[in-house]
């Protein structure tokens, strides 16, 4: 995989439609409301029990509101709430471990939210102490243990205890370092607060740091926001996550707060981007894919560069190879061949548990063409290109007469030179790169059901 990305604004509007961000297939739509835990149930009963294992927490609160987000959260300054949410948390851990075979081995873990940082430390350790007693946690180096953080909620000594706690990777929200930008989303933080949270990190030797960033917020220009790229490069983060912001505020009341009129331009967010990407690639940070960069270096690249690259819910990812286990409100499972989510209400959880019953809200099992089609889709956003041969041996099947009519949804996609087509393979172009999300929903047979504007845009 080459380092060059070919920016070309026409051909990027031309291309810019709303589509999945594909950290499935089936997509999440796509998951059909189940009224018992049967389902789930059943994919513990036959999951592979030599699959390693990756846990996902879902701390939901948080004590501030940023108007961008549209995440499932609750916001509240009333800590006591996290007790008996964390009283709960541990009653599902314990129902899932139980439907476990005792020598299933945790090769990842990761807190999510939300804010867990929203725990008290007392709080954090308990929750890592239980899990040791009921997880066999890797001790490889190449395990990955990683927690979101808000610069904001961080005690003295609270990233001091997540590294004495197991915790290896930090990921936290920048955004944006302009302060009128800061507070029209109403998240403010100096950048003295973002670089003495790097520099500790980096002492007490968590091994890799993500920072996020959004373009297309309220006041952002291109010049405010390349004074943001100069800072945070200067701080080398080992990953960064560039994301578009979506304005839908008929869809996230908190974003009801931000006034369209002071959304950049269409032109000026695409011209934010463009400085974007060629910023970070001159800054040496290799472009993962789907707004994700990371150095050399960086596991991420490195899996990338041999092949080893997975997505799932956790986005990009190096254990692509595990079963995604979610605990809490509104969190997402994937064992084996099932999707499952978990209820998206505190209440609607918390009653599900009461009945002594696994919190299941949706789940679908992937059907033998959607696995298919799930190994095409990973495989053009993490390695840019698959192989029918590899499809055919996989899957048993005729992959070339199978996908065929999929091909002709990508003839445009060929004409301007961002697809190439042969009979051994498909393959994204370095000019292709940046609409790689595109290629993919040539072969999602479930995008044509539903109406475009259920996702945010490819760029």
């Amino acid at each position: 995989m080459t380092e060059n990305l070919c920016w070309d604004p026409l051909l990027i509007q031309r291309y810019n439609r709303p589509g999945p961000r594909y950290t499935s297939y089936p997509t999440a739509v796509e998951f059909q409301p189940v009224s018992h835990d049967a389902d789930e149930r059943q994919a513990f009963a036959e999951r592979n029990p030599a699959t390693p294992l990756s846990l996902y927490f879902h701390i939901p609160f948080c004590r501030h509101v940023c108007y961008y987000c549209g995440c499932n959260k609750i916001v509240t300054k009333n800590t006591d709430r996290a007790a008996p949410y964390l009283a709960e948390l541990k009653r599902e851990i314990a129902m899932k471990r139980a439907l476990l075979n005792d020598d299933a081995v945790v090769e990842q873990l990761h807190l999510g939210g939300g804010t867990p940082t929203f725990l008290s430390d007392d709080q954090l350790q308990d929750l890592m102490t239980f899990l040791r007693t009921q997880f066999r946690f890797s001790d490889k180096d190449s395990a990955d243990y990683s927690i979101e953080i808000d610069p904001r909620e961080l005690r003295p000594g609270t990233l001091k205890l997540l590294r004495e706690l197991g915790f290896n990777r930090l990921s936290y929200g920048v955004q944006d370092l302009d302060e009128k930008v800061q507070v029209a989303v109403n998240r403010v933080q100096s950048e003295e607060m973002i670089r003495n949270v790097m520099t500790e990190a980096r002492e007490l030797g968590f091994r890799s740091i993500n920072m996020d960033l959004i373009y297309g917020l309220p006041h952002q220009n291109l010049e405010s926001f390349d004074r943001t790229l100069d800072t945070i490069i200067d701080m080398q983060p080992d990953r960064l996550s560039v994301f578009n912001y979506a304005h839908l505020p008929e869809r996230f009341k908190p974003q009801r707060r931000i006034s369209g009129d002071d959304l950049p331009s269409a032109d000026e967010k695409l011209a934010i981007l463009g400085h974007c990407i060629s910023k970070l690639s001159a800054a040496d940070y290799h472009y993962v894919g789907m707004d994700h960069f990371a150095r050399p270096d960086d596991e991420l690249a490195r899996a990338q560069a041999a092949g080893e690259l997975h997505r799932n819910f956790q986005g990009y990812t190096t254990h692509g190879d595990c079963d995604l286990i979610g605990f809490g409100v509104s969190s997402i499972s994937q064992i084996g061949d099932y999707y499952l989510q978990n209820h998206v209400t505190q209440e609607t959880w918390q009653e599900a548990l009461d009945k002594e019953s696994l919190p299941t809200m949706k789940s679908l099992k992937a059907t033998a063409e959607d696995k298919l089609r799930r190994q095409v889709i990973t495989s053009l956003l993490c390695h840019l290109h698959f192989n029918y041969d590899d499809l055919d041996a996989e899957h048993h099947v005729d992959s070339r007469a199978l996908l065929k009519p999929d091909l002709a949804e990508l003839a445009p996609m060929v004409k301007d030179g961002l697809v190439e087509i042969d009979d051994q393979s498909v393959r994204i172009t370095d000019k292709g790169r940046l609409l790689v999300r595109n290629a993919c929903m040539a072969f999602d047979t479930y995008l044509q059901k539903h109406e475009q504007q259920r996702f945010s845009r490819a760029i």
